[in-house]
């Protein structure tokens, strides 16, 4: 063992340096307390590192979708393709000189709460660790899921995630088969659909797209922002607004909906002029009960000749086809999965172990519940960046996770402040708290438009996302309220809260 990965212990642990780890990282730097970030791989960026997949790009504006502390007047785009947000990451990493607490390589194997000693113990891939506070920011769309299809261990061609794309692999000519039509496969299918010989989508359920309204910045803009910073700050706020005040209306006024419902049909009806073709591409569900898709040329490259597009389930593989529930057979030598991420069940939930002795995994039992979207119940000293209840389906998701950094640096300054050595939210608050939430969600587009979603537990209740709007998410994450924890310090009994 290297002298770097010795042993030790640190005032925090942040689990990864995407979006969610480096804004932990900076807050914590500045606030000078002492902590590392553990990276699995060799360079920060998350899941805008791992998704190099042909036209990958976000679907948030640029200058929303960044951290707040660190504008990017470098812009291109009014969305910005992958490669830009990937070296943007590397540039804040750089220049808020975060790259000396982030250890490389270092993937966490299990953290477990130590209630005796009021320490999580942390194995890790480079030898363990002890830390007061863990932070994760690992992040929900970490872990692609691939589905178990019968016969795909005999398939003879090539296979892959859309998030580990297999760059190595020549598209021209190739007869492909793409199971998903979700945000990911939007981007990539118009990039290949060009190149490849023959293409079959198969699509679960057709999702609502609205049109992209992007465009290149100018030279001016980019100059202008590079000089007079305060101008991309306006324009950041004038975004952040609209969303709050127009696509939010969408989450919860059926009237709202309804209007931008006959947009979407709108572009549909305009670049599908084939009607069997626009049947099947018509969703059955409500727009915005998934994740509302933003893009210009999804339905001309299904419109395309050497496209078609099937509405069923695979049956099984073939070693050279792919067999759908409707019988068809369709010929394959390449599979190309765009079927998402483990948001439900992270990974990671089933290596974080609380005061009781269970996971994370374990606890919640498929249906992930928190305190604010950060604390959990039986887990002291835990921060999570991104998880379940947090998720907002109108605004940006970088913006919700500099809001739960906040409130974890607040609770950090309190814990000093006062000499307690752990918090933990009580049991029956985060009950209370979830009971609220979910008569909130039900209310909203995610609970009665008609869909089965990411966003939903296995009973069916939306947990994943914010119910309400961002700007009420920042009020209350602002500062962090003891009143619903339960606090320990070194001169305490052992009362913790109980499930």
């Amino acid at each position: 063992m290297t002298a770097e990965f010795e042993p030790q212990h640190l005032r925090v642990v942040v689990v990864g340096a995407g979006f969610g780890g480096l804004a932990a990282a900076h807050a914590l730097k500045h606030q000078g307390e002492d902590f590392a970030v553990l990276e699995r791989e060799q360079e920060v960026g998350g899941v805008w590192r791992d998704n190099t997949y042909p036209g990958c790009a976000c679907d948030i504006p640029s200058n929303l979708y960044s951290l707040s502390f660190a504008p990017n007047p470098r812009w291109t785009r009014a969305f910005s393709p992958q490669s830009e947000i990937r070296d943007y990451l590397h540039r804040v990493a750089r220049k808020h000189r975060l790259l000396p607490h982030i250890r490389f390589g270092c993937r966490l194997l299990e953290a477990a709460w130590d209630d005796t000693a009021q320490r999580w113990r942390i194995e890790t891939s480079a030898g363990p660790l002890t830390a007061d506070v863990l932070i994760d920011g690992s992040g929900p769309i970490a872990e692609p899921s691939l589905p178990q299809l019968p016969g795909l261990d005999g398939f003879a061609g090539e296979v892959f995630h859309s998030a580990r794309w297999n760059h190595d692999l020549d598209l021209a000519g190739r007869t492909v088969v793409v199971v998903g039509t979700g945000a990911s496969a939007i981007q990539f299918v118009p990039a290949i659909q060009p190149v490849v010989g023959q293409m079959t989508v198969v699509q679960r359920t057709a999702p609502w797209v609205t049109p992209r309204m992007d465009r290149a910045t100018t030279r001016i803009e980019r100059r202008l922002y590079a000089v007079v910073p305060w101008l991309q700050r306006l324009v950041r706020r004038r975004q952040y607004w609209m969303r709050e005040l127009v696509m939010w209306k969408i989450m919860v006024s059926p009237r709202v909906r309804q209007t931008a419902t006959r947009a979407a049909l709108w572009q549909l009806r305009r670049q599908v002029p084939d009607p069997a073709l626009r049947k099947r591409l018509t969703p059955d569900w409500e727009l915005g009960c998934k994740r509302i898709l933003i893009s210009n040329n999804w339905y001309p490259a299904l419109s395309a000749p050497n496209v078609e597009v099937v509405s069923a389930g695979i049956r099984e593989v073939r070693a050279d086809s792919v067999v759908t529930t409707d019988g068809r057979e369709h010929p394959a030598d390449v599979i190309v999965f765009g079927t998402g991420f483990h948001v439900s069940d992270p990974p990671i939930a089933q290596h974080l172990r609380g005061r009781d002795g269970r996971t994370l995994a374990e606890c919640w039992n498929g249906n992930p519940h928190t305190y604010l979207g950060v604390t959990v119940t039986n887990f002291p000293n835990l921060f999570r960046l991104g998880g379940p209840g947090s998720a907002t389906g109108h605004n940006s998701h970088v913006f919700q996770e500099e809001c739960q950094v906040a409130y974890a640096m607040d609770a950090l300054r309190l814990m000093r402040a006062r000499g307690i050595t752990s918090i933990e939210v009580r049991a029956a608050e985060q009950r209370a708290y979830v009971g609220q939430q979910t008569a909130k969600l039900a209310r909203t587009v995610w609970s009665v438009g008609g869909c089965q979603s990411f966003y939903q537990g296995t009973d069916g209740v939306a947990w994943g996302n914010w119910p309400d709007t961002t700007w009420k998410y920042r009020r209350l994450t602002r500062r962090f309220d003891p009143a619903p924890y339960q606090l320990r310090t070194t001169t305490t009994a052992v009362t913790p809260a109980t499930n």
